[in-house]
């Protein structure tokens, strides 16, 4: 796993300050496919659908600021990856070995 600085994360202060804060999702990028760790941590998964969309907004500004695109664009082609992957429905779920299984997972 790289360990450059570029590629890593920083807790933002207001979540570190928040004992009620909790994690939902880790994702990686490894050999050639994303690959996470979750919490299905809301009772409605409506509320993750909500999540998913405030990081598309997020990561599209992220996309401006780093990488100089236009925001809206960059949005649109975050939407436009998210709705062909969803039409393709080819995603599968691996759960790999030593994977916390249950209610927990």
């Amino acid at each position: 796993m790289s360990e450059a600085s570029e590629f890593m994360l920083a807790t933002p202060d207001s979540v570190a300050a928040d004992a009620d804060a909790i994690e939902l999702i880790r994702i990686w990028w490894s050999k050639g496919e994303p690959v996470m760790s979750v919490k299905p941590a809301f009772e409605d998964p409506i509320k993750f659908g909500e999540l998913l969309a405030v990081a598309a907004r997020h990561m599209a500004h992220g996309y401006a600021v780093r990488h100089g695109h236009d925001e809206r664009q960059a949005y649109n082609r975050i939407l436009q990856g998210l709705g062909e992957t969803v039409k393709a429905d080819n995603v599968r779920t691996v759960a790999e070995v030593g994977a916390p299984t249950g209610r927990n997972a």
